[in-house]
């Protein structure tokens, strides 16, 4: 037998998965973070605690690992891949005034002009003392990556793509080459590529093979993606959790700064997005778990509600109507809560519905089936709802977990390193 690994740090823990040759699950362990200020250590702690608990027997087999981290949560180093710092986390927007300089100099380039960009975080950095004993800046993958193959400066073109890296070229473009910043840019890779094998050190401790190898990690969104089971054009997943999430597999690169919506690479592909304000958290605002369960049993999803909402928690929409000044509107509630819910839900239903339009209307794969993951996923009766609206098959992600996804990639990377063992 053959196994690979997949981890998976998310906002409050972290979560291993291996499967075997065929992509099935074998094994898999959840880490939750405890409440600390000393993110490194809590990170460190949790990739060592999942590869102990690992059975022996597997880990002997293990060919391949590679590990998720959030979206432009990245960190300083000095030459020995020791943080100089402590990271800055993805929902850190401290750097709000670099974003007068990146406008200067990145225009045309909308992905990094956000305050909580990986390129605002290191221009932000950049204007510490702390900077002049800075020689890498790593992405929270990329980091984890290290700890087990021992290389810094290597990064994949998932986490990369907001630190300005130029997916479509594959290169950074010259005017970020041209900063003073550019010496710290990582070295960038396709998501999954082999990278090296384990050091002696980590295969001691843990009991690896010697012939394991790291590969190049992506997002936790990008994983959760790959896990879903969406594979070709035209195949999106949809997020139901504390806001809406759509990602459509297209043939065409889209980049929409007005609506939020860009493109991520995958391989010859790319993955359209965009994310509402709407979503679960304005749903359990007004009902519980066991509500949702219990009054939507009673909805006809078949029958359309006469209840026009636009669900927010307070004003403001950016995908698929581009509106900072747009108002919640949750009004009339009728007194029966039946009725309320199914408003609720077909407005929801709607808005995905309009989101997905929008994409396909600036040009990317018509959509012809819906995968979806998320807490919402388990509700039949807004699946059949939905897939009224959406006019085509609307199916549960075949896995939810990101780890399961990022096990994929470096399984997927088998045919590149039976290569390289002359095989």
């Amino acid at each position: 037998m053959t196994y690979y690994l997949g981890i998976d740090f998310g906002t409050s823990g972290a979560r291993g998965v291996v499967i075997d040759g065929e992509e099935k699950i074998c094994w898999e362990f959840q880490y939750p973070f405890a409440a600390s200020g000393d993110w490194v250590a809590v990170w460190r702690k949790a990739l060592f605690s999942i590869l102990e608990q690992i059975p022996q027997q597997i880990k002997e087999e293990m060919r391949a690992i590679a590990l998720n981290g959030t979206s432009s949560t990245v960190l300083l180093c000095d030459r020995a891949g020791n943080p100089l710092d402590a990271p800055i986390l993805y929902n850190d927007d401290r750097a709000i005034n670099e974003l007068e300089t990146l406008k200067a100099i990145a225009p045309s380039h909308p992905i990094v002009l956000s305050a909580t960009s990986s390129l605002a975080k290191l221009f932000w950095w950049y204007r510490q003392p702390i900077y002049s004993q800075a020689v890498y800046f790593l992405h929270q993958a990329d980091w984890l990556a290290f700890l087990l193959h021992g290389q810094l400066g290597i990064s994949d073109y998932h986490n990369a793509l907001k630190l300005g890296y130029d997916v479509e070229e594959l290169n950074y473009p010259a005017w970020l080459q041209e900063l003073p910043i550019s010496p710290l840019l990582p070295q960038v890779f396709s998501p999954g590529t082999p990278v090296g094998t384990v050091t002696p050190e980590i295969s001691s401790r843990f009991g690896l093979s010697n012939k394991c190898c790291i590969c190049t990690g992506t997002t936790d969104s990008i994983a959760a993606f790959l896990a879903s089971g969406a594979t070709q054009p035209g195949e999106a997943v949809t997020s139901l959790g504390s806001t809406l999430v759509l990602k459509l597999l297209s043939s065409t690169k889209i980049d929409n700064a007005k609506y939020g919506i860009y493109s991520h690479r995958l391989g010859n592909l790319w993955l359209v997005g965009g994310a509402s304000n709407t979503g679960g958290a304005v749903l359990r605002h007004f009902f519980s778990d066991a509500e949702l369960a219990r009054l939507s049993q009673q909805i006809d999803p078949q029958t359309e509600s006469p209840l026009d909402y636009y669900p927010l928690l307070k004003k403001g929409e950016r995908f698929p109507l581009n509106d900072p000044e747009l108002e919640p509107r949750i009004e009339p509630q009728p007194d029966n809560p039946v009725e309320f819910l199914h408003g609720f839900l077909e407005s929801l239903a709607r808005i995905e519905t309009q989101g997905y339009q929008l994409l396909q209307q600036f040009g990317a794969t018509p959509l012809y089936r819906v995968y979806t993951a998320g807490g919402g996923a388990k509700n039949e009766i807004w699946t059949v709802l939905r897939q009224r609206y959406l006019n085509v098959p609307v199916l549960a992600s075949s896995y939810i977990e990101a780890a399961y996804g990022t096990a994929l990639l470096a399984a997927r990377s088998r045919d590149e390193l039976e290569k390289r063992r002359g095989k």
